[in-house]
Parts: structure tokens; C-alpha cells; sequence
């Protein structure tokens, strides 16, 4: 991550924990089962890049995954490992990771690419880290609300922040927004063949606000 991304989600790290645990607030626990259905069964190890403060890595440990889980901001890190202390929790940067070369066979990133800066390290390292014919599933906010939600061109990378507040939980989320083709370029740079897309439907919205992708290390 940049400096401005790492100050930005250390500084809403609290607000981030509060807003995530609540029950129902955010958006993950409707969308989480069918995410949770793309990702491989359990085998060898499971990285998840950008834990935040553990709530897929614990959900991945439910269903069997040996969990590895990074994240750039030490506050995250440290609730993450404090709700699930079996668990191995680090924190380090994405693209220059303190891990061996070929130690998993899945990498897990929900909703964190659109919070790096550098999106080519983080997949280079994820390819590294990965043994051949590994898989990598992501989740970003959807490209396509770039020109709708926020006021940046299309086809330009910018870094936003919306505050929010619902149910008297403050939080003000922070990320770049970049076109479609920002992440698929950096995946075939990686090595990754991408195996399967999809856009999930937000209860009546037209547009969808997630989209998830499962790619192949050959």
C-alpha cells in the first residue's frame, strides 16, 4: 500500500472493526456464502492478502482452510489475531511479502485490491507465494461504479473517501477507484489465467456493486 492507504485504513481501523462486527451491517454478510462457494476446498494452505481484522480468515478456518492472514495495519492485525488465536496473523506489506516462495495453494483477497496502490506487486507476490496450480479469488467494488458513485473518469486512477454513518457507526471508507482493465492487466502480468466472473446482484440495484474473480496459476 501507499503511505496514504496504510495511514488511511490504521487511522479507520477502529471504526472498521465496530462497522464489520455489528451484525448485518455491512455488506459481506449478504454476499458472504456465495463468495465463500467460488474459493477451492481446504488444501495445502490459505493466504488471505489484506485480512483486515480476520472476519473471512475465521470464516475460511471454519470451513477447514490452514489461514496465513497479512494486513498492512497493525491495529487490524492485532484484532484479528486476538479473535482467532489458532490463527497466524501478520503485518506486512502485500507486494513484498515475509513469506516463502510456494508455501499455499490459495490466495483469498475480499475487497482489498481496490485499497493497494500497487496492484502489480501485490499480484506478483501472490503468484510467488502460490505453489503451480494454485488459485487466487478476489472481490473489488465493481469498476463499473467508478463513473456513478464517485466523480472520477472511467479510465483514471484516483483515490476517493465516502464517510458514512449508519446505525450511529462512523466510518469513512477510502480506496482507489480504477478501470476493469487495471486489474486484468496486472493479473496476466502475474501469470494468472482468470477461470471464472462474477457480479452478484444487490437486492433490487440494476447495476452491481461487487465483482469476483477466481484466476489459475499454471
Amino acid at each position: 500500500m501507499t503511505e496514504k492507504s496504510e495511514q488511511h485504513w490504521e487511522e479507520q481501523a477502529r471504526n472498521w472493526i465496530a462497522w464489520v462486527r455489528e451484525p448485518r451491517m455491512d455488506s459481506y454478510w449478504t454476499y458472504r456464502d456465495a463468495f465463500l462457494d467460488l474459493v477451492p476446498a481446504p488444501g495445502l494452505a490459505t493466504l488471505d492478502q489484506g485480512c483486515g481484522e480476520g472476519r473471512v480468515a475465521r470464516d475460511l478456518a471454519a470451513r477447514g482452510h490452514r489461514v496465513t492472514g497479512i494486513d498492512a495495519s497493525p491495529t487490524l492485525v492485532d484484532a484479528a489475531a486476538r479473535a482467532h488465536p489458532e490463527g497466524e496473523y501478520l503485518v506486512a506489506d502485500a507486494a513484498a511479502l515475509p513469506l516463502d516462495d510456494d508455501r499455499f495453494d490459495l490466495v483469498v483477497a475480499y475487497n482489498v485490491l481496490m485499497d493497494v496502490s500497487d496492484v502489480d506487486g501485490f499480484l506478483r507476490e501472490s503468484a510467488r507465494v502460490l505453489v503451480t496450480g494454485g488459485r487466487l479469488c478476489l472481490s473489488i467494488t465493481h469498476p463499473i461504479t467508478n463513473g456513478t458513485d464517485r466523480a472520477h473518469p472511467y479510465f483514471e486512477q484516483n483515490w476517493y473517501t465516502e464517510p458514512v454513518e449508519r446505525n450511529g457507526l462512523p466510518m469513512v471508507f477510502g480506496g482507489w477507484s480504477r478501470p476493469l482493465s487495471a486489474y486484468t492487466s496486472a493479473l496476466e502480468s502475474a501469470g494468472f489465467l482468470i477461470e471464472a466472473v462474477r457480479e452478484p446482484r444487490w437486492q433490487d440495484v440494476p447495476t452491481p456493486y461487487h465483482l469476483w474473480l477466481r484466476a489459475l496459476l499454471p
